[in-house]
């Protein structure tokens, strides 16, 4: 039987606050009918305005959703105030129903059509013309990396101070792109923001990269991987499956949704959730994408396990993931915090990170036995001997609040990503060893 999720983490799911609203007002047994689950899929009928009830669907595992309502938002309200209900009011939804007609046609839909991607994944492709498109963009990169070089030093040679020749950089972002490097692209973009006194050391790591851009061939086979993704090079989720995979029991620590509560309409959400094997100790980033208004698909509840299959990106210091083959449903962690790290092991840790990967700016890390501290330099965790800032850029001033009400003064375990900006918390293991999500809605 599947687990049923908190109501935090069907609230995670939205695309917008406005969805969350209008969720929990459907959230009660009174407008529904015809519900069930039979541990894979959720589904029922919605009264509306109209005379015909709203079908909606939910499959758990992924999870992905289908409505008959004319709403544009992904997932809609109907959706959430059905995972609401059902998370929150089990007589509501009995377990063990068979699907409505209408429901099985549609999940049974979306199990051909997986059918279909992983067949096409695994049909033969010509070599001869694979390589030549590839030898193609690595010459087209390398001219890119090459201008932006000479960019660079131009700027230099005329002096941070001298803005007579500066301009902004869209132009040579844009010249990134057309070279089909938009890591380098997006690098570029960012250096408008930067602050004169640290333009030096963004020229100086992205002169870096543009540098190892042009000499792959000479870089050993891990750091050639990781310089190819900072610039902005691909693989395929399918292809990185078919290669070798890490089969664990994966904890989730933490998830961070970008936008959330008022967010941009225009832009992609991003999801990121981390995870650590329980019998590797490995770390790993997952990362989904929704459309403007749809939440991403890709959804785990913080705290718990899933004995799954992962494949990694390659890279000198292999971090992102992709999500392969699930072996049962997923279950509670064992009580109480995750096994952390001291302040300084954390420092040391990721000065170990970035010596294999220069350009890394943190790494998924867990704290232990930390208290928040907010002084008038600003917030800060320390264990009592050593103290790290807090990156508060990556935290809403909510989210800190909110830790330091868990805390109340007391130490705490809390997973974030620490690096040269400091540490950006995401979850918080309270006294009763519950996770805390702490930019949760």
């Amino acid at each position: 039987m599947e687990e049923r999720w908190s109501t935090e983490h069907v609230l995670s799911l939205a695309p917008d606050a406005a969805s969350q609203k209008a969720a929990g007002k459907l959230s009660a047994p009174a407008p529904w009918s015809a519900a069930g689950t039979d541990g894979d899929a959720v589904w029922g009928e919605c009264k509306g305005s109209g005379s015909t009830p709203y079908r909606t669907v939910v499959e758990l595992a992924t999870p992905a959703y289908q409505c008959s309502c004319p709403s544009r938002k992904f997932p809609c309200k109907h959706a959430l105030g059905l995972l609401l209900l059902w998370s929150g009011s089990p007589g509501s939804v009995p377990d063990g129903a068979e699907p409505a007609d209408w429901a099985a046609e549609w999940l049974k839909g979306r199990q051909e059509r997986a059918e279909q991607r992983v067949a096409r994944a695994e049909a033969p492709v010509d070599p001869a013309a694979a390589r030549r498109r590839a030898e193609k963009r690595s010459a087209r990169v390398a001219a890119g990396a090459a201008e932006l070089r000479l960019r660079l030093a131009d700027r230099v040679r005329h002096g941070l101070a001298d803005q007579s020749t500066a301009g902004p950089w869209e132009e040579v972002a844009a010249r990134m792109v057309d070279a089909q490097a938009p890591g380098l692209a997006t690098r570029v973009r960012e250096l408008d923001a930067v602050p004169q006194q640290g333009l030096l050391a963004e020229y100086a790591m992205l002169h870096l990269l543009a540098t190892a851009a042009t000499r792959l061939d000479e870089l050993p086979a891990p750091l050639a991987a990781t310089v190819r993704a900072r610039v902005g090079y691909t693989t395929e989720a399918a292809e990185l499956l078919a290669g070798p995979t890490v089969r664990d029991r994966w904890q989730v620590l933490g998830t961070r949704t970008s936008p959330m509560e008022g967010g941009s309409d225009e832009r992609l959400t991003t999801r990121r959730l981390w995870l650590r094997g329980a019998k590797t100790g490995r770390p790993a980033l997952l990362i989904a994408f929704g459309r403007p208004g749809q939440a991403p698909e890709l959804a785990l509840p913080t705290g718990q396990v899933v004995e799954a299959e992962l494949a990694f990106h390659p890279g000198a210091r292999p971090l992102r993931a992709v999500l392969g083959t699930r072996h049962g449903t997923p279950a509670a962690a064992p009580d109480g915090p995750p096994p952390g790290l001291s302040v300084a092991e954390a420092v040391a840790g990721y000065g170990t990170a970035v010596a294999d990967d220069p350009w890394l700016d943190a790494w998924p890390t867990v704290l232990t036995e930390v208290v928040p501290v907010l002084s008038e330099e600003g917030w800060h965790l320390t264990d009592g001997r050593h103290t790290v800032p807090v990156h508060r850029a990556a935290v809403p001033e909510a989210a800190l609040w909110r830790l330091a009400a868990v805390s109340t003064g007391r130490p705490l375990t809390v997973f974030g990503e620490y690096g040269h900006r400091g540490f950006a918390p995401v979850t918080a293991w309270g006294p009763d060893g519950r996770p805390i999500g702490l930019a949760a809605p």
